[in-house]
């Protein structure tokens, strides 16, 4: 894990003191709420239906102990105790007094913790695998390479006012575990045709109002020219992105209007010409951050097996855990969706727990999922039942993983300003359903997410089964969409016709998966199905 520098705690600590004086003069009226607005969101303070919200930066998804013990101290003193942790592997406070925010990002500093680039048309916290340095399928950890765009990428003067918002992923497997294709620009680390390290840049990807799905733009860049490679991708956007129309500023658009080819020549053009510059940071500092990465101490020695004599367990075991590359050890999910619970909550007291188990059972280790779970990444196989033990007792040990109660789901109405319809209430009344049910255990993998505006940070494009809320003339209605999907074999959902009421899409939602069932094969997910029968029967079992 990346540990501070003398500069990097300075830098942060003099952000820290001057959002204190800047919120000390809004709340004394010498800042009024139009020039106060953008010096918060620079610290990722929103302001939403009820509260301020704060938005916590945990770059690619990792935290100590420590600082999972921060956060929860955070939700304890200063919000309603409990945070949400997001689609972006980073946490929200959703009701923050104004008095309070740079005390928060105080107490944040002292675990190496920030809130910079949480929001504006920046670069925003970079996300990763949530089991890199321990998946089994992995070429190389990714996390350095994430940490060192990040540390390029922050305070960058040319980056700091893009057209829009700009969202980076890194992951070094076959195995698409973070979205990639569906970011600005997503990186995948493979081994070129020598056997060695390079870098694949995916650019212009995106869900939103208009989804897309990154074209291959750079192949195989050599490692030690993939800052500069970023560098060229970027410029070309800030050149030529549009300011004028918040909804065609992204860069998929760019990229599609151009076109991947035209795009693709004009990022080698400028990348031709920044290596001729010499920008690339020096190959030492990236020696310097994979320092900070190296492999937790495993034990060595014959693995003990785990006891599954409890089928409670063994089904946990079988659903919650992923494949280690060290014998003997998993990667165990903590799942932060129990029936009828708000996926990606926790309570304070849950939190403190988890930084507890993490110090105990991972090394010091936990990660934020981008499905709003939870990972402790290095757990010997022979502890599982104990570690499993404690998360039942506290309401984390649902065995849903992957499984259509592990929903995603944004905030919805309920917090955001944005949204036109309620999330939570919907994902709530879906996991009750199948929990009643039963059909949750038969159906397999089956990846629900719900948003509920057309922003999509509930990530509906890329469900199996996607919701979508919309306001039809002030009325909450619900789209459903099916045959998405983030990982490697990516594709976006389609709607499958009019909306549905709050319960009519819980029905829906029901019917699709009776559809499933009635006609998959042997061994098929729902995606298989899908894309086999296609849509017609699904829509005939909803809509007659």
């Amino acid at each position: 894990m990346y540990k501070y520098d003398q500069y990097d705690q300075a830098m942060v600590d003099t952000r820290v003191a001057e959002f204190r004086d800047q919120c000390q003069r809004r709340i004394d009226g010498t800042l009024t709420e139009d020039q106060f607005k953008p010096l918060r969101l620079m610290n990722g303070l929103y302001l939403q239906l009820h509260a301020y919200m704060l938005r916590v930066a945990v770059p690619y998804g990792t935290l100590s102990s420590s600082q999972m013990h921060a956060l929860a101290d955070i939700a304890d003193r200063y919000d309603k105790g409990y945070g949400h942790f997001t689609t972006r592997q980073n946490i929200q406070y959703n009701w923050i007094k104004l008095e309070d925010a740079a005390d928060i990002l105080a107490d944040l500093a002292k675990v190496e913790m920030h809130a910079i680039q949480t929001s504006g048309n920046c670069i925003r916290n970079i996300s990763s695998d949530h089991f890199a340095g321990a998946a089994a399928d992995e070429v190389v950890d990714p996390r350095p390479y994430a940490e060192l765009l990040r540390q390029w990428s922050t305070f960058h003067p040319e980056f700091s006012y893009l057209p829009r918002k700009f969202k980076f992923a890194v992951i070094a497997s076959e195995k698409d575990r973070a979205a990639m294709r569906l970011h600005d620009i997503g990186i995948n680390i493979v081994r070129d045709d020598a056997g060695e390290l390079a870098a694949d840049f995916y650019v212009g990807g995106g869900m939103g109002r208009t989804p897309m799905i990154a074209p291959l733009i750079g192949t195989a860049i050599p490692l030690d020219q993939m800052v500069t490679y970023a560098e060229a991708a970027l410029r070309v956007y800030n050149r030529y992105g549009r300011r004028d129309n918040k909804y065609k500023a992204r860069i998929k658009i760019l990229v599609h209007e151009l076109g991947a080819d035209e795009y693709r020549r004009q990022v080698a053009e400028e990348f031709a010409h920044l290596l001729g510059q010499g920008v690339e940071p020096p190959f030492a500092e990236l020696e310097r951050i994979r320092g900070f990465f190296h492999d937790p101490a495993y034990l060595g020695g014959l693995p003990v097996e785990a006891d599954r004599s409890d089928p409670d367990f063994a089904l946990w075991m079988d659903r919650n855990t992923h494949p280690h590359k060290a014998p003997g050890y998993v990667s165990a999910v903590i799942s932060l969706k129990p029936v009828g619970g708000i996926p990606g909550d926790a309570t304070a007291q849950q939190m403190y727990l988890m930084a507890d188990l993490a110090k105990e059972y991972s090394f010091d280790e936990c990660r934020v999922m981008h499905t709003q779970n939870i990972v402790l990444p290095h757990v010997e196989i022979g502890r599982l039942h104990e570690l499993w033990q404690k998360l039942d007792e506290a309401n984390l040990s649902a065995p849903n993983l992957d499984q259509i109660g592990d929903i995603i789901a944004c905030p919805g109405l309920d917090y955001c300003s944005l949204a036109n319809a309620r999330s939570i209430p919907v994902a709530q009344k879906i996991s009750e359903r199948f929990a009643a049910t039963g059909k949750g255990d038969t159906l397999g993998e089956l990846k629900l997410k719900i948003s509920g505006c057309i922003n999509a940070c509930g990530h509906h494009h890329a469900g199996h089964i996607g919701i979508l809320g919309v306001d039809r003339k002030g009325v909450e209605s619900y789209q459903l969409l099916l045959g998405g999907s983030e990982a490697e074999d990516v594709s976006l959902a389609k709607i499958t016709g009019p909306g549905f009421n709050e319960d009519g899409i819980v029905d829906a939602v029901e019917k699709v998966a009776d559809t499933y069932l009635a006609q998959r094969q042997d061994g098929e997910r729902f995606l298989d199905t899908y894309r086999r029968v296609g849509m017609d029967s699904f829509k005939e079992a909803l809509y007659g």
